[in-house]
């Protein structure tokens, strides 16, 4: 689920940077390295890494750009180990691949937790360094063996407040009742986190989801259908199937609905309450040609506050150290996913029951909706 998420990051950093909503500061800064052909430079697909030197595998495009400054820059600053950005695409395939290759060439990747603590348990990742990564840098419960979180995001339930007045959806069955709402709905193509709306549409209280209840889910889902418009499968699609009116509802990405709300004029509306919300994390495999220890160190100088902050006006990712937090600007802190106010409304993914049954869910569930 993170390549799609990563991929739609970039897009509305795209688009951000052309409709000049990024300060012009920072545009100055990114357009001059644009014009300087840092991100041709800085895309080393397949590079290997040298000595004082790591690469770090991310998703491409614009990521290029929003990594090195955040992490890269500042990292190579303070250690003088300089980081190639990657943007090939750390996909679970690409991670074995490298792995297996007896001579890997890329040190971190941008990671689903769940694939690194599957990977991790097969011998593939090296653990985190908690020793080095301070884990009260982290939100309680997000620093696993193998993966460290970097950042969040959530899919919540975004709405046509035109069709529906001042009647609001507050959760997950109210987002599965068409009589209440009427029209039509619009779920993610790759499962995650359509289940546990399932279940929470179904009368699952948020306690007790885990471990999933997946017949139960799919059963709901299946009995759904004829409800949903489409199965969207990138944030401009989950968009357009709002602004366009073809769906009255949808479980979107959170970065994607707070545009949608903003390039609607607030016609459309979304809502934290039961969102589910999925951390993205950095991970090392093991082997890795710059070493243990300094991948150590940058996955560390990637806590820092400040840097997180860059990445939250940059693409829109919550941070995961907690000290961010106060660093948000208040008229931007409800764009935050893990804001203290909206946290409490949410409830985490399970990355190790993903790390578990991911696969063959997501083989039942894409079975169900393509049928």
């Amino acid at each position: 689920m993170n390549d799609a998420f990563q991929k739609d990051c970039l897009e509305i950093l795209a688009q951000r940077v052309k409709r000049g909503e990024i300060t012009r500061r920072r545009f100055a800064q990114l357009a001059g390295m644009l014009l300087a052909g840092a991100p041709l430079a800085l895309r080393s697909t397949g590079a290997a890494a040298e000595a004082k030197q790591l690469v770090f595998v991310n998703w491409g495009g614009d990521a290029v750009t929003a990594y090195d400054k955040a992490y890269g820059q500042p990292f190579q600053k303070e250690t003088g180990i300089s980081v190639k950005q990657d943007g090939s695409g750390p996909t679970e395939g690409a991670i074995i691949a490298q792995f297996k290759s007896g001579a890997p060439s890329w040190d971190i990747v941008d990671a689903d937790p769940f694939s690194a603590i599957s990977l991790g348990k097969q011998g593939m990742m090296e653990p985190i360094d908690y020793h080095v990564v301070d884990k009260n840098k982290t939100r309680k419960g997000f620093g696993w063996d193998y993966a460290a979180s970097t950042y969040f995001f959530s899919y919540v339930i975004a709405y046509d407040s035109e069709k529906y007045g001042k009647e609001a959806p507050k959760g997950m069955a109210d987002f599965f009742d068409v009589k209440k709402f009427p029209g039509k709905r619009s779920l993610y193509k790759w499962g995650a986190a359509m289940w546990e709306a399932a279940l929470l549409g179904d009368g699952v209280a948020p306690e007790k989801l885990y471990p999933l209840d997946l017949k139960r889910a799919h059963d709901k889902i299946s009995a759904f259908k004829e409800n949903v418009v489409a199965y969207w499968g990138g944030g401009s699609e989950s968009q357009s199937l709002l602004l366009n009116g073809e769906a009255s509802m949808a479980i979107i990405w959170s970065t994607r609905a707070s545009l949608i709300e903003q390039d609607s004029g607030g016609r459309i509306k979304f809502i934290w309450d039961q969102g589910l919300m999925s951390p993205g994390a950095m991970a090392v495999i093991k082997g890795n040609p710059g070493g243990r220890d300094n991948a150590m160190k940058f996955i560390a100088s990637a806590q820092d506050p400040q840097r997180q902050l860059v990445m939250f006006d940059m693409l829109g990712q919550g941070p995961a150290n907690p000290a961010t937090d106060a660093l948000i600007p208040a008229d931007k802190k409800r764009l935050n996913p893990v804001d203290p106010a909206n946290f409490s409304k949410q409830i985490p993914l399970d990355m190790d029951w993903y790390a578990a049954n991911y696969g063959p869910a997501l083989d039942a569930y894409t079975k169900i909706i393509s049928a």
